[in-house]
Order: C-alpha cells, then structure tokens, then sequence
C-alpha cells in the first residue's frame, strides 16, 4: 500500500480519493487544511488518522510516501518544493505550476531528492486518448487540430455579482488559459509535439484574467486552434483533420466517445471500455512509478510539462496577462 496526504478538501480531492481507492494499493493516511475543523472533519469521512494545518509539519512527517496537491495554481510549485525536499512523492493537480521558471524549480528539486514528481492530467491516460493517438496514422498528413473546452464556470455569476471570488483572480495564476485551456493544450502536444511558433487572443475580464479566448498552435504542415472558456458553454466537439478523414473527439478534457469518419462517409468506432472514474488512470500510473522506482512518468513527462508550460507562458504574454508568480 501508498500511504498518501492530501493538501486541499474540495470536490477534486474527494474524486480523487474515490478514484484512487480503486488501485487497491492506496491508502489516506494524511489531510491538510488550514482549519483543524474541516481537515478533522475529511478526515473522518475518508478514514484518515493524521490531520495537518501546517504544512512544514506534514512534509516532516513520516506517517505518509506521497502526497496529491490540489490547492489553488499559485500555491503548487511551493508545496510541490516543500514535499519534495522531504523526499515525499508529488502528484500535483493541473496546471502543475504557474509558470515555466516555477515548473523547473519542481523538476529541479524533485531529481536532487530522489522523488517522483507528476501532473495530474488525466487524459493522456485514458484509454480513449490512447486510442486517438493509436489509430492517428490512419489520417494519413494531419493539417488541423480543432481543440475546443468552453465551460460555464459555476462561480461566474459570483464573479459577476461583484463578490471576490479566488477562481477569477489572478492572485492565485488561474483564468481561462490555465483553468480550460490547459486540457486542450496538453492533447496538442502529446499527439504532435512542441509548435513553431504560438499566437493567442482573449477576452479580458475586469479581474485582470482571462474569460475566454483562442490560441493557434503553428506546425510545418498543420495547424492546432485551440478554442477554451471559463465563461459560456460550446456543444462542438473536437477534431483532428487528416487528408484520408477525420477523428472527431466528443471531450477533450475526458474523451469518452471517439471515431473516425473517413473521407468517403464511412465510420469507425474506435471508442474504448473505460472506467467512469476517470481519476483512475492518473492513480494508477503514479502509484505504479513509485511500486517501481520510477522519478517521472513516461507519459506525462517532464519534457511534455515544460512543453505545454512554455505555450501558456507565450500567449499569456500576447494577451497580456501577468501573476504575481511571475
């Protein structure tokens, strides 16, 4: 068994958990939060026996191997570092940090310490996704990648009701680029590697963050539209354009429904059996690197991190959105 801690008591934690205990090699041992109150009260719930509100306290500990960070995109690289250099293991939610300075910092001290350091993005690991990247080849040249997540975020009519809220404020290195837009970047490069060259627009909202915007990707034969939204709904699905067809994605961020319509109107179903909890895979991965020894994961690898790090550092620069993490 992993012994794991968790930083963070949201909705995401309480999935992952769920997920997780699938593995049948994963155990809660630890809860953070910043009240005893509410870690207790996690804790309880999910049969945790250590509870933490400091978090220099819990990466001393030995009463746990690993630990899944799920606070807030500003607060990653920190704690990330912190675990790390108590040699503990890191799965830290998406996007891994808020910049690509902070990324190499993580990697840095994770390589000194000897332990393992992942993202948390689930996609890559879903059978779908596999399948998409399996069944590429029979495209033949791909000249377009439509990647597209627009999500009405239930904390907009906050937001718009003129109450602070942290998920729309650029304190804490969130907006739509970093919230959605990530799921659509990571697909782009793990399917066809790093771009030539990025450009990128939004909408600004009032908060200084971004609500919505596009970003293109440029390749040497092809090209990545990436179409992201924290602030209206779209009902598009994506889809790889190749010269023989087309793969059309139903979710990016969680393929579940996946075909290929080939120039001449047929169809294949390249759909895979997955588990409805998607968290699963991305468990699964990282506590089978650590029953193994590994320090990263050959699929969300340092490499793909930095890649898709450099790409928001990009077009948050064309758009003109700055954190104070920056």
């Amino acid at each position: 068994m992993i012994r794991f801690g968790v930083v963070g008591t949201s909705w995401i934690t309480e999935e992952f958990i769920r997920c997780a205990t699938l593995t049948d090699d994963f155990c809660l041992s630890a809860v953070y939060s910043r009240t005893e109150e509410k870690a207790q009260a996690f804790a309880d719930k999910h049969g945790a026996k250590h509870v933490f509100t400091d978090l220099t306290t819990m990466a001393s500990s030995p009463e746990f191997d690993a630990v899944y960070i799920a606070s807030p995109n500003s607060h990653h690289a920190k704690q990330a570092i912190l675990f790390l250099s108590h040699k503990k293991h890191v799965l830290c939610e998406k996007p891994i940090a808020s910049n690509s300075k902070e990324l190499e910092a993580m990697i840095e001290c994770a390589t000194a310490n000897g332990a393992l350091l992942m993202e948390a993005m689930k996609s890559t690991f879903l059978p779908n996704m596999q399948s998409v990247r399996e069944n590429l080849p029979k495209l033949g040249p791909v000249r377009r990648f439509f990647s597209n997540y627009c999500q009405y975020s239930s904390r907009y009519d906050t937001f718009k009701a003129g109450k602070p809220i942290n998920t729309f404020d650029p304190a804490f290195s969130n907006g739509s680029i970093m919230d959605i837009g990530v799921y659509c970047i990571y697909p782009v490069i793990y399917l066809f590697g790093p771009p030539e060259s990025v450009s990128a627009n939004a909408t600004m909202l009032s908060s200084g963050i971004d609500g919505c915007g596009s970003i293109t990707l440029h390749y040497k034969d092809m090209e990545a539209i990436i179409s992201h939204s924290k602030i209206a709904n779209s009902l598009i699905p994506s889809e790889i354009q190749g010269e023989n067809g087309n793969i059309l994605i139903d979710k990016i961020s969680t393929p579940e429904d996946v075909k290929i319509i080939y120039r001449d109107g047929s169809t294949e179903d390249i759909t895979r059996s997955q588990k409805p909890e998607l968290m699963f895979y991305e468990a699964r991965e990282f506590i089978q690197l650590i029953k193994t020894g590994q320090l990263q994961s050959s699929t969300n690898t340092f490499t793909l991190n930095r890649q898709v790090m450099q790409v928001m550092d990009e077009a948050r620069k064309q758009i003109g959105l700055v954190f104070p993490a920056d």
